[in-house]
């Protein structure tokens, strides 16, 4: 499959413990490029590596900072293989992939096998990844660096945000953190499934 504006590609596999352990369709992924950064930054493909950390799988789903030990609508068997720029992520369970909101935990089923997944980006990024704000952050900034996510303020999830709000560059395993630490403050949620940001600063 070809791949559109890559701007990062991962080292070679070195965690075969891990990557043996992976789904058909995702090592085949990995085998072809052992993990990537497309758009700018837009969408990261994590790899069978063990550095650098912001890129390694194993960091994300097997280790102390593992996706699901942090959020309630993750298991074990979740496979967070990618993220978008604000740290959303993208998971694979049971051969589908779904996308986790991470200020929210929210877990949203896409329906979509890896490969339909990848297919689908490569053919329309923008509405795919939602790659608009982005593209504005781009426009005065210029991309992200590998390693690097959007961190917004107000949180999206809040009803501030409605009324706008501010892209700043970070880099990704701190934003991610930080990311966990928003959502683990989170207690009292309005009826439209948003939340008053002065109260969980």
């Amino acid at each position: 499959m070809e791949l559109l504006q890559v701007t990062f590609q991962g080292p070679s596999v070195d965690d075969p413990e891990l990557f043996e352990l992976l789904p058909p369709e995702l090592r085949a992924l990995l085998e072809q490029i052992n993990g990537f950064v497309q758009f700018g930054g837009g969408l990261h493909i994590r790899g069978a590596s063990r550095d650098p950390e912001w890129h390694s799988l194993r960091r994300a789903w097997m280790s102390e900072h593992a996706f699901h030990s942090y959020y309630r609508a993750l298991g074990a068997t979740d496979i967070p293989f990618g993220e978008d720029y604000l740290g959303n992520q993208f998971i694979l369970r049971d051969g589908l992939v779904a996308r986790m909101e991470a200020e929210l935990g929210h877990v949203t089923e896409l329906n979509l096998t890896l490969p339909d997944f990848i297919e689908a980006v490569q053919a329309d990024p923008v509405n795919t990844l939602n790659l608009e704000p982005l593209h504005g952050f781009q426009e005065d900034n210029g991309p992200l660096e590998p390693g690097e996510l959007l961190h917004a303020d107000p949180p999206l999830c809040s009803d501030q945000a409605m009324t706008g709000y501010t892209l700043t560059r970070k880099p990704a395993v701190q934003h991610l953190a930080d990311l966990r630490r928003y959502y683990t403050k989170i207690k009292v949620m309005s009826d439209t499934g948003r939340i008053n940001a002065s109260k969980h600063a």
